[in-house]
């Protein structure tokens, strides 16, 4: 999870709010499908870079078009939010969790 940065949209979040342990559960769950789409989008532009770096090196013409990159970046993130694991959900709402909790302090 950490190795892909994610910046989580808390602009609606009312974290005066966010008391209890059950609320900034509640909120996570809430924030939890954008934060999933958007993890898949960040590993989506990893993989797209890491797939046109050994393209190049094998010789093969690239196709690095910007229309089809945000298209294949896009998918990954709708794929990894329909196919994430029960694992990677609850990894996820905890970080959302820990990230909720840093911004309250602040």
């Amino acid at each position: 999870m950490n190795q892909f940065e994610i910046n989580l949209d808390f602009s609606n979040v009312d974290f005066s709010s966010l008391e209890t342990e059950d609320d900034f559960q509640i909120e996570a769950k809430k924030l939890l499908p954008q934060a999933l789409v958007k993890l898949g989008e960040s590993v989506g532009e990893k993989t797209w870079e890491e797939l046109q770096k050994s393209l190049k090196q094998g010789g093969t013409k690239l196709n690095s078009s910007q229309s089809e990159k945000r298209k294949f970046i896009q998918e990954t993130g709708r794929n990894y939010q329909r196919k994430a694991s029960n694992k990677e959900r609850q990894e996820l709402e905890a970080y959302i969790i820990e990230q909720l909790r840093q911004h309250k302090q602040q």
